[in-house]
């Protein structure tokens, strides 16, 4: 099936449209999806221990995922890994599931390090870490994120002696330079979101400091959606002859997930986005724009047409960004308007609506974006509005990028298509 490519000239009336943007034809998309909804192996062929086979069967978990099912054996024999998997098919299951089989708690030493970019993220995988551990006894494990009271990281160190640490890399940083936490005996150092962070120089720097800060011989993980081949280098200079899981371009896009776009003159965005989400049957929706300003103004009027939305931005405090994340995944809030610090990692599983209100800056941050909707192989749908020709740019690259087909918004949406 040939990709919908843009007409960026039939888009609206732009004065500023001097060019034809470039047709990419001949774009396949195979309905390849990563995620195995009936296998003959399940997670028990793994041989984990039995109080994790008992934490994945009151999760509701039966068969792994294609990615799981690869590279979970590899890890939990303590290889080093470098895995890319498309999101929404378990990969942070892999490593909680991997570092928890191996994890000793005879003593109150770290063993496990996780680090990843944002702080809503460490929240989210510290709470996976809980709830595949639960049976499992005097398992420790500590979030140390920006935002808050240094102090009180600091007792938390002491006082809570964590097996396990999750958390962002200048935190962590700041906790290790002070020797409020002590590395020398990590098992496991895992990356989440690696690329995102590995290919930001700040990020870099400070993951790097920390690495030294380990023991020589330790497992090493580093786990993303994307990779580019620089990033793919990066990763193996921390490593010791990784085993690597990388999947295909054109198999990335999630299989049940519908893709639209929009066409329409900036000052009409307002009035289609209300209309679509009077439209729409939709569990949870998230609604991505390019800016704290926009989002922050965007919440306001959503408001004012007595929308019930709640926003989330980096301008926030931190407590009330877990907060209100917490609410939202709790599903007290169906409504989320937000910049990319959600657009990646994040799971929230009644989700099944993305509407990108701002065109994202690249292809890879559209794949992050909209795989919010349609996880774990259930439908989704995701709508883009375009409103001018780097939108169209943006959405043609993505097209090509990963050979999917993005059409026209129809008048009309089944929504046994995306519910």
């Amino acid at each position: 099936m040939s990709a919908n490519v843009i007409d960026v000239e039939n888009l609206c009336d732009f004065d500023d449209f001097e060019e034809q943007v470039e047709i990419f034809e001949n774009a396949k998309h195979h309905d390849n999806g990563n995620h195995v909804s009936v296998h003959s192996s399940g997670f028990r062929d793994f041989l984990l221990k039995p109080e994790l086979l008992c934490a994945i069967s009151d999760c509701g978990f039966e068969h792994p995922s294609e990615i799981q099912l690869e590279s979970i054996p590899q890890a939990i024999l303590g290889l080093d890994v470098v895995c890319q998997g498309k999101s929404g098919t378990g990969k942070t299951a892999i490593f909680v599931l991997a570092t928890l089989q191996q994890l000793e708690v005879e003593d109150s030493r770290v063993r496990v390090l996780v680090i990843c970019h944002t702080r809503e993220l460490a929240f989210q995988i510290s709470k996976e870490y809980e709830r595949f551990s639960k049976h499992m006894k005097n398992v420790r494990t500590a979030v140390f994120i920006g935002g808050r009271s240094i102090s009180k990281d600091e007792e938390t160190s002491k006082q809570k002696r964590p097996h396990i640490v999750v958390g962002t890399p200048g935190r962590i940083l700041t906790l290790v330079r002070s020797r409020h936490l002590h590395l020398k005996h990590l098992h496991q150092f895992v990356v989440d979101e690696c690329d995102k962070m590995l290919n930001q120089l700040d990020m870099r720097k400070d993951i790097q400091e920390i690495f030294s800060r380990t023991p020589p011989h330790k497992q090493v993980m580093m786990f993303s959606a994307t990779f580019s081949d620089e990033t793919k280098a990066i990763c193996k200079k921390f490593m010791n002859d990784p085993v690597e899981f990388y999947v295909e371009e054109k198999q990335l896009t999630l299989k049940g997930l519908q893709q639209h776009f929009i066409s329409l003159h900036e000052h009409q965005k307002n009035r289609k986005l209300i209309e679509l989400l009077d439209a729409l049957d939709y569990n949870q929706v998230i609604i991505f724009l390019k800016s704290v300003h926009r989002c922050i103004f965007l919440c306001e009027l959503l408001n004012e047409q007595n929308l019930p939305v709640t926003a989330i931005h980096r301008s926030m405090k931190q407590n009330e960004r877990l907060r209100l994340y917490q609410r939202f995944k709790n599903f007290e809030s169906r409504i989320l308007v937000t910049t990319n610090l959600f657009g990646r990692g994040i799971d929230i599983e009644r989700v099944n609506v993305v509407i990108n209100y701002d065109v994202p800056e690249n292809a890879d941050t559209y794949l992050h974006r909209v795989a919010r909707a349609g996880r774990f192989d259930t439908k989704g749908l995701a709508v883009t509005f375009l409103a001018n020709k780097s939108d169209a740019e943006i959405l043609n690259e993505v097209q090509e990028k990963f050979e999917v087909s993005i059409s026209k918004m129809p008048d009309n949406t089944d929504q046994a298509l995306y519910i």
